[in-house]
């Protein structure tokens, strides 16, 4: 038993995704036209889920079901082709212009930020929502990106090892960057069980988690998976010290401070390691893969970008990110009150 219950359905394809995980043998509807949507974004998770760690009841051997995966390919065809569409690469990019424009920290009031607004004027709720959805990748932090490891040689295959060595905890069970995160959601009360709050999580949020699962596991996207990698720890380390100076004027916790305040310094660290030695090693050994290595770059943007909008939207205007599924009450020391500020 995984303890990771099946979630509540979003529409056809999903039901029937689901149905056929119980033992159903009913015919697959037609793929969603919409890629980005919650019947089409919550059957692929799913379906990635399999190769993580499964749910109750369904067979581990289910992972590799010819059905499932004809299906899954399916559905990744649908998501890629509107990436695509949606984030054009011109051929003279490069990898070192998209990581540089990363770097460029914008001045004064900033709209589509998460990490700015929670800073400013975020409430401990805010934060609470945001690590709810944050969940479904950060308790299986680093995962998604190990599965590019033998696909790299050379120096981005030492650097890449270097940095998730860092990430499962430098060999230490207690400092996996997955277990910083659980407690950083005991410290904000909620449950860190894996996968708790995927039924609340809107598609934007599954679309992130996916993306990493779609890169990792296709050897012929190996670029994209070192460019989203490379985003990763680029943006980290700045956007974790907004989130730290955040938790820490809500009086979250230490240990809710701790997981960004560790990645405050992990990641400037890792950003020089993933620039010099996975990206420019990778480009070293082959460089026709740098257009893919900006795709995933762009594409990461493009989607925190598109989860950014509505959480901003629903905060700003007094509401829940979640849909109106509710959290847990949080611990009684702790302050949900605006900020008088």
């Amino acid at each position: 038993m995984t303890g990771v219950p099946l979630p509540q359905p979003r529409g056809p394809l999903s039901a029937a995704v689901l149905a056929a995980l119980a033992g159903s043998d009913a015919p697959f509807p037609a793929v969603p036209a919409d890629a980005y949507g919650d019947d089409l974004q919550l059957a692929l998770y799913v379906l990635y889920e399999l190769h993580y760690r499964g749910f109750d009841g369904v067979p581990d051997d289910r992972e590799w079901d010819p059905r499932l995966l004809t299906l899954r390919a399916a559905l990744e065809d649908r998501f890629l082709r509107a990436l695509r569409a949606d984030v054009p690469i011109d051929p003279s990019d490069t990898a070192q212009r998209a990581l540089d424009e990363l770097q460029l920290e914008p001045v004064g009031e900033v709209d589509g930020s998460v990490s700015h607004f929670l800073r400013d004027h975020g409430t401990l709720e805010h934060a609470r929502e945001y690590a709810a959805l944050r969940s479904l990748y950060h308790l299986k932090e680093a995962d998604p990106h190990a599965w590019v490891i033998p696909r790299l040689r050379g120096r981005a295959k030492a650097g890449m090892v270097a940095v998730e060595f860092d990430e499962f905890g430098a060999g230490r069970a207690d400092e996996i960057h997955a277990r910083l995160f659980a407690d950083l959601m005991t410290d904000l009360g909620l449950d860190t069980s894996y996968g708790r709050y995927l039924d609340a999580a809107p598609a934007p949020a599954l679309a992130t988690v996916n993306l990493m699962s779609l890169f990792g596991l296709h050897r012929a996207l190996r670029g994209a998976l070192v460019g989203h990698f490379a985003t990763v720890e680029v943006t980290s380390s700045p956007a974790s010290r907004r989130l730290a100076q955040a938790l820490e004027r809500m009086d979250a916790g230490p240990a809710a401070v701790r997981f960004y305040t560790e990645h405050v310094e992990a990641d400037a660290v890792h950003e020089q390691v993933v620039r010099h030695e996975v990206v420019a090693g990778l480009l070293a050994d082959e460089p026709w893969l740098e257009s893919d290595v900006v795709f995933g770059i762009r594409t990461t943007g493009h989607l925190e970008d598109r989860l950014a909008a509505p959480l901003l939207t629903a905060w700003r205007e007094g509401g829940s990110a979640l849909g109106g599924i509710g959290l847990e009450t949080g611990p009684k020391h702790l302050s949900t009150s605006p900020d008088p500020n």
